[in-house]
């Protein structure tokens, strides 16, 4: 019996309902209730199986068939990400087998029998070898375990349980570096073995691979003891020693199995940066070796190496004198130093591989000068030393630099006694104020910078400041009034005469009035690293307490001989290893300060040396351009200066011996105190004197700042008659065309029963060329010297009024101020000149 319900979902039409009116279908389409009934059955039946269909096409069209669209259509589907994925890490795969098959194992590399560098005057002859290299092997059970894990904790925590490669600490380190946190390693104890001695310090994509296939295999084949063993003798440390055991005797005087835990984690801690952390070579690195030795010891703590008591009783172990080689005595050491430390820092071969050795590197030396600079230093202040007679005569130290300003070349350098007995190089060291030679500096910026006084007057050579002594400081929160050189007083007198006289409430004020971090800017501009010790912009900052060293004082000078153009310096020539010669640093010349604020500058300190507190310097027979210096408490004596083709500084300094600590210069060579204008500026002189020897001397072409040029004095002067028993005064150098107009020799007023002759302060102007003792004609004198006394001459175009001076204060000796800088013996004072 055939069954003849409906289908599912079909709702039975009720025979009693009426159909759906004809005239309601479409077209062509009959009612139902025309069709026969079986032929409705079927109809139905196929119309709700095309439902069904159609239904079930809707439900599967949106993943099948619907278009990806807009940004969709650039997006890879996740079969083809899948697809690339495993692609990928097939070939990832067969590459790490390849090369793990292909690498092997190579012989000792050139670190484990490193040779060594070869440097050269900038003629091509010998200067000096850095000597052999100094590695002595022991076995780990030599040394001492607490010193073992120093070194890990230094540099590898978990070398016993790590693998041989780190990929995370690698990944790690690569984004460091990509984020500009710094260069960081993620190499393991083992990757840095195969790079110390199988492979080199060369940072290449070659070099890190096979590193990475060589320290897998010698991770499967040695035990962690052979590595940590071969990378503890292997390791540089500073000081030109290879391995741990060099290094005890190196730092320590001592056997590696004699070294304390503490010691132990210094010699980790040089691991890091050999030559940074050396607190002896760069006492101005101290604090970084400090923290990174703490890194050390609380490392051990958390490993449980080092109990927390142990830990807290801790004291920072000093490191022993350095002994160099032989070789490098005398001035030979301290250029090889001084040039290393260039071509580390900025990054021409880092310290690792130069000392592998095998470079020749072509200084920048002149071999003439060199020995000039030497030579000099020698008569006119070491050869002088006697501490059997002046006890202060054994804190002496002297340091000096020279520059050619139009090439930025180092020339010459003047680091010590002698480079076997004392380390440390003065020319490049960091912790001595540089007083005020700071002080031109100051000036600069306010021209640069068309600075203003206080009351809104331009700041110009012939700008009038008070210059009296512990003069409050204006336009500052800071409570500031410093003292004057043997606490003199001035009154109001010009900017040009402040720096003849090295006035320090006048330059006091005027950082103010420019702003110290103009002033600073300038200063940086010039050459000084921004990053100087105690470099802090504030009125003290006038007076040169920041601690530059020579060779930074020299370039910033060195701007300003060549009109305000800043040409980087460098002492390499050229570096070289086999036939292949390495990129030097770009040092493209650019304008720093304007060459009107250069100029101008220059311009005063053209004074200072004719008329101030370098008239020393004139027995160079070139003319000059110069600023003296005395650092607080008499701990350093400085003079800069430069003639139009060579810059030169030089520094006269107080250090223990023994101890190290900074030293006054009180008593030194028999006198009271050494001033800038003394020794410092006798050695200039001798030195540039014989360096320049052979060619014509330059005058300097000056642009000096609208407004600087002095105005003619009202009147011609007439000069008193010498008082007996007076030192004349040397004569008035004679004007030179393109320069600009001197100052007659500032007398501070001459003291006759406590009255001036006059009462007048010299401010920069010439008298007219007339002097009693010898009358000039067309400014060439007659007699060959000076009466003594010069009055009447004018401040700026006004002049200050006659008057009594204090004391009798400001006697001239020798044409410079007494109590300035000269011959005259001074009270002592902690102030800055």
């Amino acid at each position: 019996m055939n069954d003849q319900s409906p289908p599912p979902g079909w709702t039975p039409r009720d025979p009693d309902t009426p159909g759906p009116d004809p005239r309601s279908q479409p077209p062509g389409r009959e009612p139902p209730q025309a069709r026969a009934p079986a032929q409705a059955q079927a109809g139905d039946r196929a119309q709700a199986g095309d439902r069904a269909q159609a239904g079930h096409q809707t439900r599967e069209q949106p993943g099948r068939d619907r278009k990806r669209t807009g940004w969709r259509r650039a997006v890879p589907g996740w079969r083809t990400l899948l697809g690339c994925v495993l692609l990928i890490a097939l070939l990832i795969g067969g590459a790490l087998i390849a090369g793990y098959l292909l690498v092997d194992i190579p012989p000792a590399n050139a670190t484990a029998t490193a040779q060594s560098n070869l440097y050269l005057y900038a003629d091509g002859t010998q200067l000096a070898r850095d000597g052999e290299v100094n590695r002595v092997n022991v076995t780990l059970s030599q040394i001492p375990r607490t010193v073992q894990e120093t070194v890990l904790a230094a540099e590898d925590r978990d070398f016993y349980s790590e693998r041989a490669v780190d990929p995370k600490a690698m990944l790690r380190a690569a984004w460091n570096t990509l984020a500009g946190k710094g260069t960081q390693s993620g190499s393991t104890i083992t990757q840095q073995y195969v790079k110390n001695y199988y492979l080199g310090q060369e940072q290449t994509v070659e070099r890190k691979a096979k590193e990475f296939f060589i320290s897998i295999k010698l991770g499967r084949e040695k035990s962690k003891d052979y590595i940590l063993e071969g990378y503890l003798n292997t390791s540089y440390f500073g000081r030109n020693a290879y391995g741990i055991q060099a290094a005890a005797q190196a730092y320590y005087g001592k056997d590696v199995g004699a070294l304390t835990t503490t010691e132990g984690a210094y010699l980790a801690t040089l691991l890091n940066s050999p030559s940074t952390f050396d607190v002896v070579a760069h006492p101005q690195s101290r604090d970084r070796a400090l923290a990174r030795w703490n890194y050390v010891l609380d490392g051990m703590v958390k490993k449980n190496w080092m109990t927390a008591a142990d830990r807290a009783a801790a004291r920072f172990p000093e490191p022993g004198k350095i002994r160099p080689a032989a070789g490098l005595s005398g001035q030979r050491g301290y250029l090889v130093e001084a040039v290393k430390e260039y071509i580390v820092e900025r990054k021409i071969v880092d310290d690792k591989t130069l000392s592998e050795g095998g470079y020749r590197i072509t200084t920048t030396i002149d071999k003439r000068r060199q020995n000039a600079l030497v030579a000099a230093t020698d008569k006119q202040l070491i050869g002088k030393l006697d501490p059997q007679t002046h006890k202060a005569d054994r804190v002496v130290r002297a340091g000096g630099a020279s520059i050619d300003p139009t090439t930025g070349k180092v020339v010459a350098m003047y680091g010590g006694l002698d480079y076997t007995k004392q380390y440390v190089n003065n020319a490049t060291r960091h912790d001595y104020q540089v007083a005020s030679t700071f002080k031109p500096f100051v000036f600069a910026s306010a021209v640069d910078n068309d600075s203003r006084t206080q009351d809104g007057r331009l700041i110009t050579p012939n700008t009038l400041y008070n210059g009296d002594n512990k003069r409050r400081v204006v336009g500052t929160r800071v409570p500031y009034a410093p003292e004057n050189e043997g606490q003199q007083s001035y009154g109001d007198i010009t900017v040009n005469t402040a720096t003849d006289l090295s006035v320090n409430a006048v330059f006091a004020q005027m950082v103010v009035d420019v702003g110290t971090d103009k002033v600073k800017r300038t200063a940086v501009a010039l050459g000084i690293p921004e990053d100087t010790p105690n470099f802090d912009p504030g009125p003290a900052m006038a007076l040169g307490t920041l601690q530059a060293s020579v060779l930074d004082m020299t370039q910033a000078y060195a701007t300003l001989a060549d009109h305000g153009r800043y040409t980087p310096y460098t002492l390499v020539d050229s570096v070289t290893k086999g036939d292949e010669s390495l990129p030097l640093p770009d040092r493209s010349p650019h304008q720093a300060v304007s060459r009107a604020a250069a100029d101008t500058t220059t311009s005063m300190l053209v004074s200072v040396v004719d008329n101030g507190t370098g008239t020393a310097a004139l027995a160079a027979g070139r003319p000059a351009a110069g600023k003296t210096g005395t650092a607080e408490l008499d701990r350093s004596a400085w003079f800069a200066a430069y003639t139009p083709d060579l810059v030169t500084v030089i520094s006269v300094m107080g250090q223990d011996p023994d101890t190290g600590t900074l030293e006054s210069l009180y008593g030194a060579l028999g006198e009271d105190r050494l001033g800038g204008g003394g020794y410092p500026a006798r050695v200039w002189a001798q030195y540039t004197k014989t360096a320049l020897a052979g060619s014509d001397p330059l005058d300097f072409d000056l642009e000096i700042q609208p407004g600087a040029a002095p105005s003619p004095p009202p009147f011609t002067p007439s000069t008193p008659e010498q008082p007996p028993g007076t030192t004349p005064l040397p004569p008035v150098p004679p004007h030179r065309p393109g320069r600009p107009q001197r100052p007659t020799p500032p007398t501070g007023g001459r003291n006759q029963g406590g009255q001036t002759d006059g009462g007048q302060s010299t401010a920069g102007q010439d008298t007219g060329g007339q002097n009693t003792g010898g009358r000039t004609a067309d400014d060439q004198s007659d007699a060959g010297t000076d009466s003594g006394t010069t009055t009447g001459t004018t401040t700026g175009g006004g002049t200050t009024t006659t008057g009594t001076t204090t004391g009798g204060a400001g006697l001239t000796t020798g044409g410079v101020l007494g109590g300035a800088d000269g011959s005259r013996p001074r009270p002592p004072s902690r102030y800055l000149e």
